[in-house]
């Protein structure tokens, strides 16, 4: 049989009890968040790198924003620099004959319609004496035109007198008109009766001179070349699925040893070659500077054109390997954090970030490796 008094004591007994395995429970619970904090906060930590703007700026690091579908990547090729197509001619002798006169050598710059040279001939002596007679009989004929139509005013003469003075007229005016074209076609001038001058097509340099003084040539032989070179031409070949994403008006970067210019695409062929099998397509670069020579070879880096996905690019100089993963470092408020990405394909100095960035984000690119050496300075070591 129980007394009253331990049934009394039972219940603050079961009470006490209680308390003690809560205020124990609550123990090891609170203990194991602080744990987990310090884990949480240590991690946090061995990731992020503080530093001000000033130690920034005094360790070179470059600060950018990630490229997202606005650059479709570049494809580096070589390339051989040429004339431009309608700025280049070639200056032949429209007649046979014996150059007597050159009047440009090799490099020398010359106005369109300046002679280079002169070229004696019979056929020229033929042709200036068909003017001269086409002038004459243009001449009389004009004359007996006007005494006609003098004549049938005074109602001396009938009409049909008058409108066949008028058509010797007119046949006169034609043919002399024709005799100048032919003369102007050898290029005129030149002086002597016997003698034309072979013009320049174009303003622009001389490239190229194959005539001699006292060299006899036949008709269509070539003498000079003459080469607007102010714009030059890059000629290059594509396969067909990089041509696909390349369009006029695209960027092209243009190097050789110590020079880079910029040209941009102003051809796409729509055909295969058929001896390469690849496309050809042809870039202007200004060269008013005369920096860039026919016939060399140089490097091309063509920029595609952007896709509208999402694609998230960032420089090479951004990308770091800390235990064997790929990393980039994000700027923060006071400093940098280290994020692991997922790479994808390669495009010049660009590479594609599949995952890790929205890019939204300020992330270090150029010296970012200086950060790298502080992040295992703080893990005590670095891997690469």
């Amino acid at each position: 049989m129980t007394s009253p008094l331990f049934r009394a004591a039972t219940p603050l007994l079961l009470a006490a009890l209680l308390a003690g395995c809560g205020s124990k429970a609550t123990k090891e619970e609170a203990g194991e968040k602080s744990e987990a904090a310090e884990k949480s906060e240590g991690s946090e930590k061995a990731d992020t790198i503080k530093l001000t703007p000033d130690q920034i700026r005094t360790a070179g690091i470059e600060i950018v924003r990630p490229s997202v579908g606005a650059n479709g990547g570049a494809i580096e090729l070589p390339a051989t620099v040429e004339g431009s197509p309608d700025g280049t001619q070639v200056v032949s002798a429209s007649i046979a004959g014996r150059v007597v006169a050159l009047n440009r050598n090799l490099g020398q710059t010359v106005r369109r319609g300046e002679p280079l040279a002169v070229i004696e001939s019979r056929e020229a002596a033929s042709l200036k004496g068909e003017v001269e007679a086409a002038q004459a009989r243009f001449a009389l004929a004009q004359s007996n035109y006007a005494r006609e139509q003098r004549l049938f005013a005074e109602r001396v003469s009938p009409e049909q007198d008058l409108i066949a003075a008028r058509t010797a007229a007119t046949e006169a005016g034609i043919a002399l008109r024709l005799a100048r074209q032919q003369l102007s076609a050898t290029g005129g001038g030149g002086g002597s009766l016997n003698r034309v001058g072979i013009v320049s097509p174009l303003s622009g340099q001389v490239i190229s001179r194959t005539a001699t003084l006292g060299q006899t040539v036949a008709a269509d032989a070539e003498l000079f070349r003459v080469a607007n070179l102010t714009t030059v031409s890059l000629s290059l070949s594509l396969s067909p699925a990089d041509a696909g994403r390349v369009r006029p008006g695209a960027s092209v970067t243009v190097t050789a040893t110590g020079r880079t210019g910029q040209a941009r695409v102003t051809f796409v062929s729509p055909a295969l070659d058929p001896q390469t099998r690849l496309v050809p397509v042809i870039a202007t670069i200004d060269n008013r500077a005369g920096q860039w020579r026919v016939g060399e070879p140089v490097t091309a880096a063509i920029q595609l054109a952007s896709t509208a996905d999402a694609t998230v690019r960032v420089p090479l100089t951004a990308i770091q390997t800390v235990n064997g993963k790929s990393i980039v470092f994000v700027r923060t408020d006071d400093g940098f954090k280290a994020v692991p990405v997922t790479l994808g394909a390669q495009a010049g100095d660009t590479v594609v970030v599949a995952s890790g960035l929205t890019g939204h984000e300020q992330i270090a690119a150029a010296n970012s490796f200086t950060l790298k050496s502080e992040l295992g300075k703080g893990e005590g070591g670095d891997d690469d």
